[in-house]
């Protein structure tokens, strides 16, 4: 095979793609994001054999930084994959992120893939752990206006990975349950999707948990869930206020007939939910709960006990 017979093979290969503006982390150096590559071989690109975390900066200040930190390490653990960095060390790198890129506010995300192995060996103890981050633009699950009026959400009959089979503690990438239930949503007119679990309760969505509330008390589903940061600091916030929550099942019934409904992420934060299955929630508004507690949530970015001020140059 000649670059003669390819002409294409001749030229420099072009990424068709477009990236964010960024700044990333990969093998030591720091790099623009259309240059953070990894290998096709790599077990996270070939099996989704990686965990994860994101944590978001406001106002030029990380938000709940250690929590991040703690549930990164502890999918590094449960997964069996090793970095070369301590603690101290990834929160440095994720600071340097955000400061060479300047950006304000933004969506910080550290990462370990299992890696590949030389020899393409099926032995997952054979790979090398690859460890990345990168800090881009801060983008939400809901924008302005479904900020404003609340979220039009649809329940899929998909059913969330349960516990027995991948521990929803581990931060993943195995999301095709959560697109599949992306269309499901998209096909009935919704903006994003509620998955159930194994016993048909309610389970969680897309990057998303979700409360309910009812006579003034906060349920959040308790079973086959990730532990969203946002989701803990909304218990914190509610303890804070006077407001009981409790984590338990949570059927499809008791989420349709709520007062209020919201769903929490590091990628918005505390957003309201005002239509279910095309059906207004209560009356169809954003209510008093929801609003108080994003306010709260917000304020608490300026607080030094729970936020962190990145070093710009």
């Amino acid at each position: 095979m000649t670059a003669k017979q390819f002409p294409a093979l001749s030229a420099r290969h072009a990424d068709p793609h477009s990236y964010p503006n960024g700044i990333a982390f990969l093998d030591g150096q720091y790099l623009p994001m259309s240059e953070a590559k990894i290998s096709v071989l790599d077990w996270g690109f070939l099996h989704s054999d990686a965990t994860y975390d994101t944590v978001h900066v406001w106002n030029g200040r990380f938000f709940r930084l250690d929590l991040h930190i703690e549930r990164f390490f502890g999918g590094l653990e449960r997964l069996r994959m090793n970095i070369p960095f301590d603690r101290d060390g990834v929160v440095e790198i994720l600071h340097d992120c955000v400061a060479l890129s300047g950006h304000r506010a933004s969506y910080v995300e550290m990462l370990c893939t299992r890696g590949a192995s030389p020899t393409f060996s099926r032995d997952p103890r054979d790979a090398i752990n690859r460890f990345m981050a990168f800090a881009i633009p801060l983008g939400s699950v809901a924008n302005a206006e479904q900020m404003g009026r609340g979220l039009h959400v649809a329940i899929s009959d998909k059913v969330r990975i349960p516990p027995a089979s991948l521990d929803p503690a581990i931060k993943n990438y195995h999301w095709l349950d959560l697109v599949r239930g992306l269309y499901d949503a998209y096909d009935r007119n919704a903006e994003t999707a509620l998955l159930l679990d194994f016993n048909g309760n309610v389970a969680e969505g897309p990057g998303f948990n979700v409360f309910a509330v009812k006579d003034g008390r906060l349920a959040t589903p308790a079973t086959g869930v990730l532990p969203g940061i946002t989701r803990r600091t909304t218990f914190d916030l509610c303890a804070e206020i006077g407001l009981v929550a409790e984590a338990r099942d949570v059927s499809v019934a008791e989420l349709r007939a709520a007062d209020e409904v919201f769903i929490t992420s590091t990628a918005g934060g505390i957003m309201p939910v005002t239509k279910i299955d095309g059906a207004p929630v209560a009356d169809g508004k954003v209510g008093p709960i929801t609003t108080r507690l994003k306010e709260l949530y917000w304020q608490k970015h300026e607080d030094p006990a729970w936020s962190t001020p990145v070093a710009y140059p």
